[in-house]
């Protein structure tokens, strides 16, 4: 069974720069994983945030982050990066990485069914 490991989250003001760190515990798949992050805000669903395709690293965010956060993978370290920078009080929410087999299709790599590996959270808080 994979584990994935979150950090890097905690409370910061508006305008603030944050890096959340996921890696997987065990690599069981020779052809790597497309990642993921999602997000959930109290009170609200779960929603996707940025994703990454293993092989050749394409990204795609969700609108209201693109341009602010940045993902990157490390595949030789099996972990995956997010860069958030002028972060708004609207980020705050519990931050997840997922992780999806190789074969999975990137199109459809938006929907948190896809993925077949989950990380237990971490908090960002963004403060006015």
């Amino acid at each position: 069974q994979v584990q994935l490991v979150e950090s890097g989250g905690g409370l910061v003001q508006a305008g603030d720069s944050l890096t959340l760190s996921c890696a997987a515990s065990r690599h069981t798949s020779s052809n790597g994983y497309h990642w993921g992050w999602f997000r959930q805000a109290p009170g609200k669903t779960r929603e996707f945030v940025a994703r990454i395709r293993y092989y050749d690293s394409t990204t795609f965010y969700r609108d209201s982050v693109e341009g602010r956060f940045t993902i990157s993978r490390d595949n030789a370290k099996n972990s995956v990066s997010l860069q958030m920078n002028n972060l708004q009080p609207e980020d705050t929410a519990l931050y997840f990485c997922a992780a999806a087999e190789a074969r999975t299709s990137w199109s459809l790599l938006t929907s948190q069914s896809e993925y077949d590996y989950w990380g237990q959270g971490t908090q960002v808080t963004v403060s006015s």
